[in-house]
């Protein structure tokens, strides 16, 4: 009689001397096969898991369950911590997602209700200007004839605005020079009648100091040299100024 263990040991064998060939991954109709099968391959795993954790710093938790319901595990750390871990990055990826999403939804919705926005106010304002007038109807237009109206009339009370301010400047701006005009006309006639004063003075100290120094003209501001260079006369041909 040859036992299961025998036969296997002697088909890994032969598979051994003839060269290890491709094994066709499906599953293993014989049960005893397939219990050996999964011993070995168990085996292996949690070795490589093992050897994953130590060589690379990873945190590696392994959970295995037999056909029988047996649990096999291994945990560098902890089981059930690794699977909080787990559980909360799965979440957060999860919730990060579902985020994005929403928020793309929400840009797509913004953007289609702004470019339906462009349009309408685009088209507004080509019938405002007289274009694409015949898909309206009487309605409609009457309306838009309405709203022209209205608009004309603010552009119309604007417009009076900024004209009666600009009237209302330039008279205050009038009435100031008004005001100047009428102070230098009394700062001039008060000059004249000090000059007019000067000159009925008696003495001839006062005549003598007017015909040596310059004299001004009265209305014009200006010096006027009565005597020319290298002319003499004496204090008897002197005359007496008098204003023009």
């Amino acid at each position: 009689m040859e036992f299961p263990n025998q036969a296997l040991e002697e088909e890994e064998s032969s598979h051994r001397k003839s060269g290890r060939g491709k094994i066709e991954i499906k599953r293993i109709e014989n049960t005893t096969n397939r219990q050996v099968t999964f011993c070995k391959r168990r085996n292996g795993l949690l070795k490589k898991a093992y050897e994953l954790s130590v060589l690379c710093d990873a945190e590696v938790a392994l959970i295995v369950f037999s056909t029988r319901g047996r649990l096999y595990e291994y945990a560098n750390n902890s089981v059930r911590a690794t699977i909080d871990r787990y559980k909360k990055h799965h979440s957060d990826s999860t919730n990060t997602g579902s985020v994005s999403e929403a928020n793309t939804q929400f840009y797509q919705q913004e953007s289609a209700k702004l470019r339906r926005q462009i349009r309408e106010i685009q088209t507004s304002n080509k019938q405002i200007l007289g274009e694409s007038l015949g898909v309206l109807n009487h309605k409609e237009l009457k309306n838009l004839e309405g709203k022209v109206e209205k608009a004309i009339g603010r552009v119309r009370s604007k417009k009076n605005e900024l004209l009666f301010s600009e009237i209302e400047l330039m008279q205050k701006r009038e009435i100031e020079l008004q005001n100047a005009n009428m102070y230098l006309r009394a700062k001039i006639s008060e000059f004249e009648r000090a000059q007019q004063q000067m000159n009925l003075m008696p003495g001839s100290e006062y005549q003598e100091t007017m015909t040596t120094s310059q004299t001004y003209d009265a209305h014009n501001f200006l010096p006027l040299t009565l005597l020319e260079p290298n002319q003499h006369y004496s204090r008897h041909d002197q005359t007496a100024l008098q204003l023009v």
